[in-house]
Protein backbone atom coordinates (compact mmCIF):
# COMPACT_ATOMS: atom_id res chain seq x y z
CA UNK A 1 0.00 0.00 0.00
CA UNK A 2 2.78 2.13 0.68
CA UNK A 3 4.39 1.44 -2.30
CA UNK A 4 1.39 2.46 -4.37
CA UNK A 5 0.86 5.80 -2.52
CA UNK A 6 4.39 6.78 -3.27
CA UNK A 7 4.48 5.47 -6.81
CA UNK A 8 1.47 7.70 -7.17
CA UNK A 9 2.81 10.98 -5.45
CA UNK A 10 5.68 10.33 -7.88
CA UNK A 11 3.46 10.30 -10.98
CA UNK A 12 1.98 13.49 -10.08
CA UNK A 13 4.93 15.14 -9.53
CA UNK A 14 6.22 13.97 -12.37
CA UNK A 15 3.43 15.11 -14.85
CA UNK A 16 3.54 18.45 -12.89
CA UNK A 17 6.96 19.14 -14.28
CA UNK A 18 5.22 19.57 -18.42
CA UNK A 19 3.11 22.45 -16.65
CA UNK A 20 3.25 25.13 -14.38
CA UNK A 21 4.28 24.06 -10.98
CA UNK A 22 3.12 26.18 -8.26
CA UNK A 23 4.05 25.73 -4.36
CA UNK A 24 1.35 24.88 -2.50
CA UNK A 25 1.32 27.91 -0.08
CA UNK A 26 0.14 29.87 -3.24
CA UNK A 27 -2.54 27.55 -3.78
CA UNK A 28 -4.39 27.50 -0.53
CA UNK A 29 -5.25 28.83 2.30
CA UNK A 30 -4.49 27.12 6.04
CA UNK A 31 -7.30 26.94 8.06
CA UNK A 32 -7.47 29.64 10.81
CA UNK A 33 -4.12 31.20 9.54
CA UNK A 34 -5.56 34.33 8.27
CA UNK A 35 -5.28 38.56 8.86
CA UNK A 36 -8.26 40.73 10.47
CA UNK A 37 -9.46 43.99 9.36
CA UNK A 38 -8.99 46.73 11.20
CA UNK A 39 -10.90 50.42 11.33
CA UNK A 40 -10.80 53.44 13.25
CA UNK A 41 -11.69 57.26 12.99
CA UNK A 42 -9.33 59.89 14.06
CA UNK A 43 -7.47 63.29 13.06
CA UNK A 44 -4.72 64.49 11.22
CA UNK A 45 -3.08 67.68 12.59
CA UNK A 46 -0.14 70.02 11.45
CA UNK A 47 -1.40 70.17 7.89
CA UNK A 48 -0.35 73.74 5.94
CA UNK A 49 -4.04 75.06 5.15
CA UNK A 50 -5.39 71.88 3.65
CA UNK A 51 -7.34 70.31 6.03
CA UNK A 52 -11.29 70.08 6.71
CA UNK A 53 -13.09 73.09 6.08
CA UNK A 54 -15.16 73.04 10.10
CA UNK A 55 -18.17 74.62 8.60
CA UNK A 56 -18.18 71.95 5.62
CA UNK A 57 -17.01 69.10 8.02
CA UNK A 58 -18.54 69.39 11.19
CA UNK A 59 -17.57 66.05 12.75
CA UNK A 60 -13.82 67.35 12.73
CA UNK A 61 -14.73 69.86 15.06
CA UNK A 62 -16.38 67.27 17.43
CA UNK A 63 -13.52 64.69 17.43
CA UNK A 64 -11.16 67.74 17.85
CA UNK A 65 -13.44 69.03 21.06
CA UNK A 66 -13.46 65.51 22.28
CA UNK A 67 -9.41 64.90 22.12
CA UNK A 68 -8.80 68.07 23.28
CA UNK A 69 -10.67 67.56 26.59
CA UNK A 70 -9.68 64.17 26.99
CA UNK A 71 -6.09 66.07 27.73
CA UNK A 72 -7.98 68.33 29.97
CA UNK A 73 -8.54 71.44 27.53
CA UNK A 74 -11.94 72.70 27.88
CA UNK A 75 -13.54 74.28 24.73
CA UNK A 76 -17.01 74.24 25.44
CA UNK A 77 -18.59 77.00 23.91
CA UNK A 78 -15.65 77.32 22.02
CA UNK A 79 -15.82 78.27 17.80
CA UNK A 80 -12.43 77.43 16.34
CA UNK A 81 -12.10 77.41 12.62
CA UNK A 82 -8.56 75.64 11.80
CA UNK A 83 -7.42 74.60 8.72
CA UNK A 84 -4.65 72.51 9.80
CA UNK A 85 -6.59 69.64 10.72
CA UNK A 86 -8.43 66.76 8.96
CA UNK A 87 -10.83 63.81 9.91
CA UNK A 88 -9.92 60.87 8.41
CA UNK A 89 -10.31 56.38 8.38
CA UNK A 90 -7.60 54.61 9.57
CA UNK A 91 -7.32 50.52 8.10
CA UNK A 92 -5.25 47.89 8.73
CA UNK A 93 -4.86 44.27 8.87
CA UNK A 94 -3.62 42.41 11.78
CA UNK A 95 -1.59 39.97 10.61
CA UNK A 96 -2.18 36.23 12.41
CA UNK A 97 -0.56 35.22 15.11
CA UNK A 98 0.54 38.61 15.94
CA UNK A 99 1.90 39.76 19.17
CA UNK A 100 1.26 42.33 21.75
CA UNK A 101 3.74 45.15 20.62
CA UNK A 102 4.62 44.17 17.45
CA UNK A 103 4.11 46.72 14.68
CA UNK A 104 1.37 47.18 11.64
CA UNK A 105 1.01 49.26 8.88
CA UNK A 106 -1.63 51.60 8.25
CA UNK A 107 -3.91 53.24 5.93
CA UNK A 108 -5.01 56.93 6.12
CA UNK A 109 -8.17 58.22 4.23
CA UNK A 110 -9.41 61.43 4.81
CA UNK A 111 -13.09 61.33 4.66
CA UNK A 112 -13.62 65.54 4.83
CA UNK A 113 -13.18 68.32 2.15
CA UNK A 114 -8.96 67.95 3.04
CA UNK A 115 -6.93 68.59 -0.11
CA UNK A 116 -4.49 66.87 1.28
CA UNK A 117 -3.14 65.34 3.75
CA UNK A 118 1.26 66.02 3.52
CA UNK A 119 2.99 66.55 6.21
CA UNK A 120 0.50 65.95 8.95
CA UNK A 121 0.43 63.33 11.49
CA UNK A 122 -1.76 60.92 12.65
CA UNK A 123 -3.16 61.51 16.56
CA UNK A 124 -3.76 58.33 18.27
CA UNK A 125 -6.39 56.36 17.17
CA UNK A 126 -7.77 53.14 18.35
CA UNK A 127 -8.57 50.42 15.81
CA UNK A 128 -11.35 48.49 16.05
CA UNK A 129 -12.16 44.66 14.29
CA UNK A 130 -15.31 43.21 13.17
CA UNK A 131 -16.33 42.32 16.80
CA UNK A 132 -15.88 46.01 18.39
CA UNK A 133 -12.95 44.84 20.33
CA UNK A 134 -9.72 47.71 20.17
CA UNK A 135 -6.97 45.34 18.96
CA UNK A 136 -3.86 48.18 17.75
CA UNK A 137 -3.28 52.35 18.08
CA UNK A 138 -2.05 53.97 15.53
CA UNK A 139 -0.45 56.95 15.54
CA UNK A 140 2.80 58.71 13.68
CA UNK A 141 3.64 60.92 10.47
CA UNK A 142 1.36 60.49 6.98
CA UNK A 143 3.28 59.61 4.04
CA UNK A 144 0.88 60.90 1.56
CA UNK A 145 0.25 59.57 -1.96
CA UNK A 146 0.54 62.51 -4.05
CA UNK A 147 0.65 66.51 -4.24
CA UNK A 148 -1.13 69.32 -4.94
CA UNK A 149 -0.66 72.79 -6.12
CA UNK A 150 -2.91 75.65 -7.08
CA UNK A 151 -3.17 79.13 -7.78
CA UNK A 152 -5.61 81.65 -8.14
CA UNK A 153 -6.97 80.27 -11.65
CA UNK A 154 -5.55 76.94 -11.76
CA UNK A 155 -4.29 73.93 -10.01
CA UNK A 156 -2.70 70.85 -10.65
CA UNK A 157 -2.81 67.06 -8.62
CA UNK A 158 0.05 64.57 -8.90
CA UNK A 159 -1.09 61.30 -7.36
CA UNK A 160 -3.44 61.18 -4.67
CA UNK A 161 -2.79 63.52 -1.88
CA UNK A 162 -6.18 62.85 0.24
CA UNK A 163 -4.54 59.01 1.41
CA UNK A 164 -1.34 58.24 2.95
CA UNK A 165 0.23 55.39 4.66
CA UNK A 166 2.37 55.12 8.06
CA UNK A 167 4.40 52.23 7.70
CA UNK A 168 5.19 50.34 11.39
CA UNK A 169 2.30 52.76 12.47
CA UNK A 170 0.14 51.05 14.53
CA UNK A 171 1.11 48.75 17.63
CA UNK A 172 -0.75 45.79 18.27
CA UNK A 173 -2.32 46.19 21.65
CA UNK A 174 -4.30 42.76 21.82
CA UNK A 175 -3.67 39.03 20.47
CA UNK A 176 -5.76 36.87 18.54
CA UNK A 177 -6.50 33.68 20.34
CA UNK A 178 -6.08 30.54 18.32
CA UNK A 179 -4.11 28.03 19.14
CA UNK A 180 -2.98 25.99 15.86
CA UNK A 181 -0.58 23.77 17.31
CA UNK A 182 -3.33 21.60 18.74
CA UNK A 183 -5.45 21.29 16.07
CA UNK A 184 -5.96 17.67 15.13
CA UNK A 185 -6.69 18.29 11.46
CA UNK A 186 -5.79 21.30 9.45
CA UNK A 187 -8.63 22.13 5.99
CA UNK A 188 -6.55 23.29 2.98
CA UNK A 189 -9.14 25.76 1.21
CA UNK A 190 -7.70 26.48 -2.30
CA UNK A 191 -8.16 29.99 -3.75
CA UNK A 192 -9.44 29.04 -6.93
CA UNK A 193 -11.88 25.76 -6.59
CA UNK A 194 -10.87 22.81 -9.06
CA UNK A 195 -11.44 19.47 -8.24
CA UNK A 196 -8.20 18.70 -10.50
CA UNK A 197 -6.25 20.68 -8.34
CA UNK A 198 -8.07 19.53 -4.81
CA UNK A 199 -6.97 15.60 -6.25
CA UNK A 200 -3.47 16.74 -7.29
CA UNK A 201 -2.67 17.97 -3.54
CA UNK A 202 -4.17 15.22 -1.94
CA UNK A 203 -1.56 12.73 -3.93
CA UNK A 204 1.56 14.96 -3.80
CA UNK A 205 0.90 15.06 -0.17
CA UNK A 206 0.25 11.56 -0.06
CA UNK A 207 3.27 11.10 -1.55
CA UNK A 208 5.87 12.77 0.60
CA UNK A 209 4.61 11.02 3.58
CA UNK A 210 4.35 7.77 1.58
CA UNK A 211 1.21 7.34 3.56
CA UNK A 212 -2.61 8.38 3.53
CA UNK A 213 -1.99 11.95 5.35
CA UNK A 214 -4.44 14.11 3.54
CA UNK A 215 -8.13 13.71 1.94
CA UNK A 216 -9.84 15.62 -0.80
CA UNK A 217 -13.61 16.94 1.12
CA UNK A 218 -14.48 18.59 -2.18
CA UNK A 219 -13.62 20.95 -4.95
CA UNK A 220 -12.38 23.04 -2.67
CA UNK A 221 -11.05 21.80 0.59
CA UNK A 222 -8.61 19.33 1.58
CA UNK A 223 -8.33 18.05 5.08
CA UNK A 224 -4.81 17.07 6.51
CA UNK A 225 -4.84 14.71 9.16
CA UNK A 226 -1.77 16.27 11.59
CA UNK A 227 -1.31 12.88 13.28
CA UNK A 228 -0.84 11.13 10.72
CA UNK A 229 1.89 12.76 9.71
CA UNK A 230 3.92 12.05 12.88
CA UNK A 231 4.68 15.51 13.05
CA UNK A 232 5.05 17.13 16.68
CA UNK A 233 2.87 19.92 15.92
CA UNK A 234 0.34 21.26 13.11
CA UNK A 235 2.75 24.10 12.37
CA UNK A 236 5.79 21.62 11.89
CA UNK A 237 3.12 19.67 9.51
CA UNK A 238 2.22 22.69 7.12
CA UNK A 239 6.29 23.59 7.19
CA UNK A 240 6.97 20.51 5.44
CA UNK A 241 4.48 20.84 2.74
CA UNK A 242 3.93 24.66 1.98
CA UNK A 243 6.52 24.16 -0.49
CA UNK A 244 5.77 21.10 -1.96
CA UNK A 245 4.63 22.13 -6.15
CA UNK A 246 1.68 21.31 -7.40
CA UNK A 247 0.22 21.68 -11.22
CA UNK A 248 -2.98 23.12 -10.98
CA UNK A 249 -5.97 22.67 -13.09
CA UNK A 250 -7.43 25.58 -14.00
CA UNK A 251 -10.60 26.62 -16.00
CA UNK A 252 -10.65 27.67 -19.82
CA UNK A 253 -11.15 31.35 -19.37
CA UNK A 254 -11.35 35.03 -21.07
CA UNK A 255 -10.92 38.02 -19.37
CA UNK A 256 -11.46 41.03 -20.89
CA UNK A 257 -11.15 44.87 -19.41
CA UNK A 258 -13.09 46.84 -21.53
CA UNK A 259 -11.71 49.98 -19.98
CA UNK A 260 -7.89 49.64 -21.31
CA UNK A 261 -9.00 47.40 -24.42
CA UNK A 262 -6.68 44.45 -22.48
CA UNK A 263 -7.55 40.82 -23.40
CA UNK A 264 -6.49 38.01 -21.24
CA UNK A 265 -6.94 33.91 -22.57
CA UNK A 266 -5.95 30.70 -20.59
CA UNK A 267 -3.97 27.96 -22.05
CA UNK A 268 -6.94 25.89 -22.75
CA UNK A 269 -8.85 28.22 -24.34
CA UNK A 270 -10.44 26.76 -27.67
CA UNK A 271 -12.61 28.16 -30.39
CA UNK A 272 -14.32 26.29 -32.88
CA UNK A 273 -14.40 26.99 -36.75
CA UNK A 274 -15.93 29.99 -37.35
CA UNK A 275 -16.35 32.66 -39.76
CA UNK A 276 -16.08 36.09 -38.85
CA UNK A 277 -16.68 39.33 -41.17
CA UNK A 278 -15.77 42.56 -39.48
CA UNK A 279 -15.55 46.51 -40.89
CA UNK A 280 -16.61 49.85 -39.89
CA UNK A 281 -17.97 52.81 -41.33
CA UNK A 282 -15.32 56.36 -41.54
CA UNK A 283 -17.36 59.38 -41.29
CA UNK A 284 -15.77 62.81 -42.22
CA UNK A 285 -16.75 66.64 -41.75
CA UNK A 286 -15.18 69.57 -43.36
CA UNK A 287 -16.36 72.88 -42.43
CA UNK A 288 -14.88 75.27 -45.22
CA UNK A 289 -16.42 78.42 -44.27
CA UNK A 290 -16.46 81.11 -47.16
CA UNK A 291 -16.71 84.94 -46.32
CA UNK A 292 -18.32 87.08 -48.87
CA UNK A 293 -17.99 90.96 -49.04
CA UNK A 294 -19.78 93.47 -50.96
CA UNK A 295 -18.32 95.43 -53.89
CA UNK A 296 -15.95 98.23 -52.98
CA UNK A 297 -17.68 101.54 -51.97
CA UNK A 298 -20.86 99.59 -51.97
CA UNK A 299 -23.12 99.73 -48.37
CA UNK A 300 -23.31 96.18 -46.86
CA UNK A 301 -21.27 94.12 -44.47
CA UNK A 302 -19.22 90.63 -44.60
CA UNK A 303 -21.11 87.78 -44.16
CA UNK A 304 -19.66 84.32 -43.47
CA UNK A 305 -21.56 81.68 -45.16
CA UNK A 306 -21.25 78.28 -43.58
CA UNK A 307 -20.23 75.43 -46.08
CA UNK A 308 -20.08 71.51 -45.10
CA UNK A 309 -19.16 68.43 -47.04
CA UNK A 310 -20.08 65.20 -44.75
CA UNK A 311 -19.19 61.95 -46.42
CA UNK A 312 -19.17 58.20 -45.08
CA UNK A 313 -16.86 55.69 -46.20
CA UNK A 314 -16.92 51.66 -45.30
CA UNK A 315 -13.96 50.30 -44.07
CA UNK A 316 -12.72 47.40 -46.72
CA UNK A 317 -11.90 45.09 -44.06
CA UNK A 318 -10.93 41.70 -44.42
CA UNK A 319 -14.36 40.34 -45.58
CA UNK A 320 -15.30 37.11 -44.61
CA UNK A 321 -12.71 35.42 -42.91
CA UNK A 322 -12.36 31.64 -41.52
CA UNK A 323 -10.72 31.40 -38.01
CA UNK A 324 -10.02 27.56 -37.92
CA UNK A 325 -10.90 25.58 -34.93
CA UNK A 326 -8.13 26.45 -32.46
CA UNK A 327 -6.36 23.36 -31.03
CA UNK A 328 -3.79 25.02 -28.91
CA UNK A 329 -3.87 28.87 -27.73
CA UNK A 330 -1.35 29.27 -30.33
CA UNK A 331 -3.39 28.53 -33.16
CA UNK A 332 -6.60 30.30 -31.34
CA UNK A 333 -4.49 33.81 -31.46
CA UNK A 334 -2.78 33.30 -34.45
CA UNK A 335 -6.65 33.06 -36.30
CA UNK A 336 -7.80 35.90 -34.12
CA UNK A 337 -4.63 38.08 -35.53
CA UNK A 338 -5.41 36.52 -39.08
CA UNK A 339 -8.75 39.31 -39.34
CA UNK A 340 -6.46 42.50 -38.95
CA UNK A 341 -8.05 44.33 -36.14
CA UNK A 342 -7.19 46.38 -33.20
CA UNK A 343 -8.13 45.35 -29.60
CA UNK A 344 -10.99 47.10 -28.93
CA UNK A 345 -12.71 45.41 -32.17
CA UNK A 346 -11.34 42.27 -30.78
CA UNK A 347 -13.36 42.57 -27.98
CA UNK A 348 -16.62 42.47 -30.28
CA UNK A 349 -15.50 39.72 -31.87
CA UNK A 350 -14.36 37.51 -28.74
CA UNK A 351 -18.40 38.74 -27.63
CA UNK A 352 -19.84 37.74 -31.02
CA UNK A 353 -18.12 34.21 -31.26
CA UNK A 354 -19.18 33.34 -27.52
CA UNK A 355 -22.81 34.25 -28.11
CA UNK A 356 -22.74 32.03 -31.55
CA UNK A 357 -21.51 29.09 -28.84
CA UNK A 358 -18.15 28.76 -30.54
CA UNK A 359 -16.26 30.06 -27.83
CA UNK A 360 -14.98 27.27 -25.39
CA UNK A 361 -14.40 28.87 -22.50
CA UNK A 362 -15.58 31.16 -19.55
CA UNK A 363 -15.97 34.95 -20.64
CA UNK A 364 -14.83 37.42 -18.03
CA UNK A 365 -16.17 41.39 -18.65
CA UNK A 366 -14.46 43.73 -16.45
Amino acid sequence: MRYWLWLIGALALFASAATAQVRLKDLVEFDGVRGNDLIGYGLVVGLDGTGDGIRNAPFTEDIMTNILERLGVNVTGEQSRPRNVAAVLVTATLPPFARTGSRVDVTVSAIGDAGSLFGGTLVMTPLNGADGQIYAVAQGSVIAGGVAARGDAAQVVEGVPTSGSIPGGARVEREVDFALASLPRVRLALRQADFTTALRIEQVINGYFGRGVAAMQDSGTVVLDVASTRASSAAHALSQIENLVVAPGTRARVVIDQRSGTIVMGEDVRISRVAVAQGGLTLRVEETPQAIQPNPFSPGETVVVPRTDATITPEPGVGLAEVPGGTSLAQVVAGLNALGVGPRDMIDILNTINAAGALHADLVVR
